[in-house]
């Protein structure tokens, strides 16, 4: 083999090394064992590749017969963003209500949980936690995805989350640096711009990831936003002064000193490929100085992966991308590798399982306000339901309507939205629930009703033709609140869901 082949080999396997793509099927498909052969050394589960655990545990030692080393990276944040669950609903409450308790033992004790469930179906990387400050309510895609405005509060839980994660043998991914919290602008629809001034960044939205370094996080994620602060030009996924000059950099340099992996954020989502094309951004990533390229939320086929490791080769040949940078960001891919061959052993062996944490930690996060007779008999479940950001997807069910369902036999849902109430009106959509409802007890299902007019609207109709309605708030809980009870569950998982449930038939104490 001549030297040019073998450079073009080591340069072929350092390209796929540093992918982390998504696939669809339940099973490897050929062209993904193939590229594992070849050289790649992670790939990425979404809602679409998982069944049950025993199928997905079947997938994991599919992959795991090309590559006993490989990196199985998933999703799975608990709450609203789940992947283990998609179908279901999440056995755990998620940040936003772990914050509300703030216990952060019991934020250490969800995530060990978590991480155990995912090392026995053979997932070795989370893409979690948040560590975004949810600084602003209106934020369309963080809200209770993070633990809550408060930067030491986030800060805590995200180092206890990181802890519980890793004591499972399963690699935590914190993300979305340097922070995306402050944003009005979905990632995944446009680019968003954080105006905060360097002094502002460095105290609010640094803190938690200050924090994940502290605790040993063995990944970073970063985030598809503009911040003029840092690189008045490129977006934190693309910018060598926020990746390698911020997150690198030592902390003598005013850096955070990180020296684990850096992944992207989804190379698909609009802030990136919108602007630059998947191949292009990927290449400007990794110069910039990220490890690791996700890829695959909604791009899942052999031709991207293909692609992307012709793009990377062929700017490492035009002088676009270093070669020792590639080789450098597939170095620490292969680091992360071993580490977690070697704990997931000594994880697993050494968590014990506790499946009730989740829904102990769901009905601890209750917050109940106003006086109330508790539902005895058949209720009608009103759930006025906004449009669900991608991160989430629309194929999760939330709401207490199916527990309530299971605790009062005759207990019906209806759904109304945005579309629904504009098209008709609120006078005519509340004309309707009331219809429905018939003599029944309403409970008003609503999330984030101080960013949906249409919403506000129809609970302040409704509240007023039905004064007894119970109100169930599952996301950020801005909105005064209203109803007979209120009850602020801080997220929409299927425990947030049953944890109401038990308060408004009189069975749970909440808090």
């Amino acid at each position: 083999m001549t030297t040019l082949a073998r450079d073009t080999d080591t340069l072929t396997r350092d390209a796929l090394t540093v992918l982390q793509p998504g696939f669809t099927g339940t099973e490897a498909p050929d062209w993904l064992l193939r590229r594992i052969g070849e050289g790649l050394a992670s790939v990425a589960l979404f809602g679409r590749n998982v069944a049950t655990p025993e199928q997905l545990a079947a997938l994991t030692a599919r992959l795991r017969a090309e590559r006993p080393d490989i990196l199985v990276a998933i999703d799975e944040e608990g709450g609203d963003v789940t992947r283990l669950e998609v179908r279901t609903g999440s056995s755990f409450p998620g940040n936003f209500a772990l914050g509300a308790v703030d216990d952060p033992q019991l934020t250490r004790a969800v995530a060990r949980e978590l991480g155990r469930r995912l090392a026995e179906c053979g997932v070795n990387l989370n893409w979690a936690p948040s560590a975004d400050v949810n600084s602003n309510p209106g934020n369309p895609v963080i809200g209770v995805r993070s633990f809550g405005a408060d930067p030491h509060l986030v800060a805590r839980h995200t180092a206890a989350y990181v802890d519980g994660m890793q004591s499972a043998g399963v690699a935590a991914c914190t993300k979305h640096f340097p922070g995306h919290g402050d944003t009005t602008v979905d990632s995944h629809h446009d680019m968003p711009r954080i105006g905060a001034d360097l002094g502002t960044l460095y105290a609010r939205e640094l803190t938690p990831f200050r924090a994940a370094i502290a605790a040993g996080t063995k990944s970073v994620m970063s985030a598809h936003i503009l911040l003029p602060a840092l690189d008045p030009s490129l977006p934190a996924t693309l910018s060598p002064t926020t990746l390698h000059g911020l997150l690198r950099a030592p902390e003598s340099e005013g850096g955070l000193g990180f020296d684990g992996l850096i992944v992207t954020d989804g190379m698909e989502m609009h802030a990136i490929a919108g602007t630059y094309g998947i191949e292009h951004g990927s290449v400007l990533a990794l110069a910039a100085g990220a490890d690791a390229i996700c890829v695959g939320g909604n791009t899942a086929d052999g031709d991207t992966v293909l692609r992307l490791r012709d793009a990377l080769v062929a700017a490492v040949r035009a002088g676009e991308l270093p070669e020792e940078r590639l080789a450098d960001a597939a170095a620490r891919v292969r680091a992360l590798a071993r580490w977690t061959s070697e704990a997931g052993a000594v994880g697993q062996e050494g968590t014990a399982p506790a499946p009730e944490v989740g829904l102990v930690a769901a009905r601890r996060a209750l917050r109940i306000t106003g006086a109330y007779e508790p539902v005895t008999g058949p209720a009608y479940v009103a759930a006025f339901t906004p449009v669900a950001n991608i991160a989430v997807g629309d194929e999760t069910p939330w709401g207490p309507g199916a527990e309530l369902a299971e605790l009062l036999p005759g207990t019906a849902t209806g759904t109304y939205d945005g579309e629904l109430a504009a098209a008709q009106g609120t006078p005519k959509t509340i004309a309707n629930v009331l219809d429905a409802a018939g003599e029944r007890r309403i409970v008003a299902v609503v999330r984030d009703v101080h960013r949906h007019p249409w919403m506000a609207d129809a609970l302040e109709a409704l509240l007023a033709a039905r004064p007894d309605t119970a109100v169930v708030e599952m996301g950020v809980p801005q909105a005064p609140p209203a109803g007979a009870p209120h009850i602020a569950t801080h997220g929409a998982a299927r425990v947030c869901g049953r944890a109401a449930a038990e308060v408004i038939v009189g069975k749970g104490a909440g808090r």
